[in-house]
C-alpha cells in the first residue's frame, strides 16, 4: 500500500499552525491578574464564581483568545485565564531561557495544586491543547475534562506518518534558529503573510500581527521547537480523561476527507475522546466560528 503524503497547500497551512499567534480581542471587562503561584512561566486572570475552568492558549497567543469564552461562561464558572510568559507582549519570566513547554506543563500543576482546584475542565488552543493533553497524562488527578482545540499529539506527523523525534529534530532546530535569526523586515512580513492561513475573520488579523510582532521571538522559537519534538502518540491510549477534541476545515485548505483522516486517526488510540470538525474554520474556530465554538464548549462543560 503506498501512502500519501498530505496535499503540500495542507502541509504549508498544518506547519503555519506551528507558528501560530494569537488574536487580541476586547478588552477584559474585569478580572484580576495574579501571578502563577508556581513560577513565573505565565500570568492568570481569575474571574467568575462556579466551576473552576482554565483556558490556555497556543503559541505566541494573547489570552484574549477567549474573551468571547470568558464573556459565555463568567456567570457561571469561575475561569483561570493563562498568558505564557514571553507570548503577545507579556514579559518571558522563566520562560526567558531553555525548554518552554514541559516548565510550563510542570508549572500550570504547581497552579493547580496551590490554588487547590478539584478536577478543573481545561481548554487550551493549538500549544495550548499540547499542554493540555501532557498534564492529562502527567498528572490526571489535575483534569476533569478536557477539549483540545486543533492540536496533534505529533505536529510532525504532517511531515510524513513516519516522522519522529529524531528525523525531525534536524528541522525544528533549523526553524527554531530562522525564528531568531529573521530581521525586523522578514520577521514582519512572514507572520502578516501566515495569520491569513490561521485566521479567517477579517476582524482578527491585524491584531494577530500586533500579538506576532509583540511576541519574545526567543520564547516563540523555542517553543516551536519544543513543539515539534514532543510526541504523545505513544501515551494517548493511557490518558483517561474525559475529552473533547475539535479540528477546523474550510474548502480553502484541503479536502475534507484529508482533515477528517488526519485527527481521526491521530485521536484513534483515545477511545473516550470526541472528535468533531467545525466547518468554515482555519486554525482559530473560536475566532472564526465562535457560535459553534460556543455551542461546543456548553456541550462540553455538561
Amino acid at each position: 500500500m503506498i501512502r500519501r503524503r498530505p496535499p503540500f497547500r495542507l502541509m504549508v497551512m498544518l506547519l503555519a499552525i506551528l507558528a501560530a499567534i494569537g488574536v487580541f480581542g476586547p478588552v477584559h471587562a474585569a478580572p484580576i491578574a495574579v501571578p502563577s503561584a508556581a513560577a513565573p512561566r505565565f500570568t492568570v486572570e481569575v474571574s467568575g464564581q462556579g466551576p473552576d475552568v482554565i483556558l490556555v492558549p497556543g503559541l505566541a497567543s494573547s489570552s484574549a483568545v477567549w474573551d468571547d469564552t470568558v464573556k459565555q461562561l463568567q456567570g457561571r464558572y469561575r475561569l483561570h485565564v493563562v498568558q505564557v510568559a514571553g507570548f503577545a507582549g507579556a514579559p518571558a519570566g522563566a520562560n526567558a531561557e531553555g525548554p518552554v513547554i514541559q516548565p510550563t506543563v510542570d508549572a500550570l500543576d504547581g497552579y493547580i495544586k496551590s490554588a487547590g482546584l478539584k478536577s478543573p475542565a481545561v481548554i487550551g488552543h493549538s500549544m495550548g491543547g499540547l499542554m493540555g493533553l501532557m498534564l492529562a497524562r502527567q498528572h490526571p488527578e489535575d483534569v476533569g475534562r478536557l477539549m483540545v482545540v486543533d492540536s496533534l499529539p505529533f505536529y510532525a506527523m504532517v511531515f510524513s506518518p513516519a516522522a519522529t523525534v529524531e528525523t525531525v529534530r534536524p528541522q525544528a532546530a533549523a526553524m527554531r534558529d530562522r525564528t531568531l535569526a529573521a530581521t525586523p523586515e522578514a520577521w514582519t512580513a512572514m507572520e502578516t503573510a501566515m495569520m491569513t492561513r490561521l485566521v479567517k475573520s477579517p476582524v482578527g488579523l491585524k491584531s494577530a500581527t500586533d500579538a506576532a510582532l509583540a511576541s519574545d521571538r526567543s520564547v516563540v522559537g523555542r517553543a516551536l521547537y519544543d513543539d515539534l519534538t514532543t510526541d504523545l502518540r505513544g501515551e494517548l491510549a493511557a490518558i483517561k480523561t474525559p475529552t473533547t477534541l475539535l479540528y477546523p476545515w474550510d474548502p480553502a485548505t484541503a479536502p475534507q476527507a484529508v482533515f477528517d483522516q488526519l485527527y481521526t486517526g491521530a485521536y484513534a488510540p483515545m477511545t473516550q475522546a470526541k472528535v468533531k470538525r467545525i466547518d468554515g474554520s482555519y486554525h482559530f474556530i473560536m475566532l472564526d466560528q465562535p457560535a459553534a465554538f460556543a455551542f461546543e464548549v456548553e456541550a462540553f462543560l455538561r
